[in-house]
């Protein structure tokens, strides 16, 4: 609908706003910063942090993650929370975790699978997590540079699952083939956009960054073209192609057309991500869990301010709904 031509800010008055799953990299920064070497702590701490968060209506939830949550306000522990859902939401979580925890002794897959069965018990969820952590890791290791088939090879041994299998070789010949990005979606079976399944959203945020490698406007501007849960697989393949490419690469105006409050653009780079620059990339993280050494976490805000956000951002999605009743929907 939109054309060819570049993508640009245009929620609402030509700006833009963030959705769940930049919320979800928030929490889990913030969770991240308070304990990276114990699972079960780091997960009562985000599994406390998705709570409230439910209570500020977010818009866009999903329904494992939404029952997963109403679980651990019952009562159920972060560990015995999660649904049978082999949807998307651990992979908004997972790539902030192989950020931070990228060297070798790093306990990245047991903070994985704590995060991921907070609100997730498929199998499928925890590989799909575990691959965008694992792309995440490998693009710092390697400052960038990613031979694609060398990478799919260590994505096959995390796989256990014939469909995990199956759909990494279908990313592999994609990416091999120069294929478009609506090519591989007529692969993978998703014509009529991507889907919140993790293995159709973990595989179309794996080839479009493998296909347009040290690229960051292309890959987001073709993951977004193919429609679907485009918050999400935008989100993802956002936070793996920035930490391939750098800030640098984000397009300005992408960043200076957000009319995000209070969580701001301002506040995700300079409160939440000089600190996990600091605790993560400048000092040894595990050594850095100590209260002298740990820099102050960002102020949270209150949540009343967070709450008055979300109306607002639900009162926006409302509209399209309501609008995209009318031709040429």
């Amino acid at each position: 609908m939109f054309g060819d031509g570049p993508l640009t800010q245009g929620l609402i008055f030509g700006c833009g706003m963030v959705s769940d799953d930049t919320e979800h990299m928030r929490m889990t920064a913030v969770a991240l910063l308070r304990e990276s070497q114990d699972p079960n702590r780091f997960a009562r701490i985000l599994g406390w942090k998705l709570k409230w968060w439910l209570l500020a209506l977010p818009a866009g939830t999903g329904m494992a993650t939404a029952k997963a949550i109403i679980r651990l306000w019952l009562g159920w522990p972060p560990n015995r929370s999660g649904v049978f859902s082999a949807g998307n939401g651990p992979a908004m979580r997972s790539g902030i975790i192989g950020l931070c925890l990228y060297r070798d002794n790093d306990p990245w897959r047991d903070l994985v699978r704590a995060s991921t069965r907070i609100t997730h018990t498929d199998p499928r969820a925890e590989t799909g997590a575990v691959l965008i952590a694992l792309a995440v890791r490998e693009a710092i290791r390697t400052n960038g540079v990613i031979n694609a088939s060398e990478f799919l090879a260590l994505c096959r041994q995390e796989c256990t699952d014939d469909e995990w299998q199956k759909t990494i070789s279908k990313v592999e010949a994609a990416v091999a083939a120069e294929d478009s990005a609506i090519e591989f979606a007529q692969r993978i079976g998703c014509e009529k956009g991507i889907s919140g399944y993790i293995i159709h959203t973990v595989a179309a945020v794996l080839f479009c960054w493998l296909r347009w490698p040290g690229e960051f406007r292309r890959p987001l501007e073709q993951i977004v073209k193919l429609g679907g849960d485009t918050d999400t697989t935008g989100a993802i393949l956002g936070g793996l192609a920035g930490a391939t490419c750098g800030v640098q690469a984000i397009p300005p105006q992408w960043i200076d057309r957000l009319i995000e409050w209070p969580y701001s653009a301002t506040w995700l780079q300079n409160a939440l991500g000089k600190n996990v620059h600091r605790q993560f990339a400048e000092s040894d993280g595990a050594a850095n869990q100590s209260s002298q050494l740990r820099p102050p976490l960002p102020r949270p805000f209150n949540g009343l301010m967070v709450l008055l956000r979300n109306v607002a951002f639900l009162m926006v999605v409302l509209a399209y709904g309501f609008r995209r009743l009318l031709p040429p929907y």
